[in-house]
């Protein structure tokens, strides 16, 4: 019994750690590229035999996809010793604050040394919104917006599902996730396809929205930052179009001074985006995007230690 707790506590902390260490390397095979696969192809099969029932078919998609990849990654790790291993791969290829942090300071580093060209390239691979007429402090602001949203979808949400339910349930939440970032937009071509998938991960990232913003809060006061605004980060947050979006961002630009959202370009179109933060406040400048990463860095990994230790021991008995 001991060893069986030692062993799958450790797992998803073994994870985190080898995410920090090694990131995403490109040259590595990794489920989400294969997801993305079974997605184009499953596109193209409703559109052309569904094409008046896309919301329907989009829905069945999902609960399919999820299902069949839950049970998959479930039977894999019950295979003894190997099943462990292939565990602790998924585990760690679920995560992504490792990468996160590296391109974001990538970017970071561009900005500061003037190579605004380059700063633009490597942005431009973080965001869905076009970022060709951004100027320098444009891409800072866009940065700090994708830098604390993207704490959420690529840590605190996936570790909150890995600590739950381990590796299958992580990668049935992948799945959602996933499959929002491919057909959740609210365009003509995958308004319907979509929806199902959109709101599945409205619903999954909901409370794992708000642990972030409440370690960002948390890491704040410990990096001696203006921590008291939960209040203000609440009624930001419930401004914007997602219910789970906001949480994060607010509380980036509320505990470093400077306001995010406003006017960008998605797909040709500007969104009038809602401002989050103290209005009229400072501008996001090197100082203040090295103070994020650090938070960020420290929000997710506190929110990973604490998940951990509180869903280990109560889903499994243990005192």
């Amino acid at each position: 019994m001991y060893i069986e707790w030692t062993v799958f506590f450790l797992l998803p902390l073994a994870a985190l750690a080898l995410d920090l260490i090694l990131g995403d390397p490109p040259s590595w095979p990794h489920p989400v590229r294969y997801i993305g696969r079974l997605l184009a192809v499953e596109e193209a099969f409703v559109r052309r035999l569904a094409p008046g029932s896309l919301k329907a078919a989009g829905a069945a998609c999902l609960a399919l996809n999820a299902a069949g990849v839950f049970l998959a990654v479930k039977l894999l790790t019950m295979i003894p010793v190997l099943g462990w291993l292939a565990g602790l791969y998924l585990a760690y290829a679920g995560l992504a604050l490792g990468q996160l942090l590296r391109e974001c300071r990538a970017v970071a580093r561009d900005l500061k040394s003037g190579r605004l060209e380059e700063a633009r390239a490597r942005l431009g691979g973080l965001v869905s919104r076009d970022v060709s007429a951004l100027d320098e402090a444009g891409m800072r602001r866009t940065l700090a917006e994708t830098l604390s949203e993207n704490l959420n979808d690529g840590l605190v949400a996936p570790f909150f599902f890995l600590a739950l339910g381990g590796p299958a349930l992580l990668w049935a939440y992948k799945v959602v996730s996933t499959m929002d970032s491919m057909w959740g937009y609210r365009t003509e071509a995958y308004g319907r396809l979509g929806w199902a998938a959109a709101k599945a991960d409205d619903v999954c990232a909901f409370l794992p929205a708000r642990l972030t913003a409440a370690a960002m809060i948390g890491a704040g006061f410990f990096m001696g930052l203006s921590w008291r605004c939960l209040e203000a980060v609440r009624n930001d947050a419930l401004t914007t179009e997602s219910p789970n979006a906001g949480w994060p961002m607010a509380a980036a630009a509320w505990l470093l001074g400077a306001p995010v959202g406003g006017p960008a370009v998605y797909f040709g179109a500007v969104k009038d985006k809602p401002v989050l933060g103290p209005r009229g406040g400072g501008s996001w400048d090197d100082a203040r995007i090295s103070r994020l990463v650090r938070l960020a860095a420290a929000a997710g990994i506190g929110s990973a230690l604490l998940m951990q230790c509180y869903f280990h021991p109560l889903l499994h008995g243990l005192p």
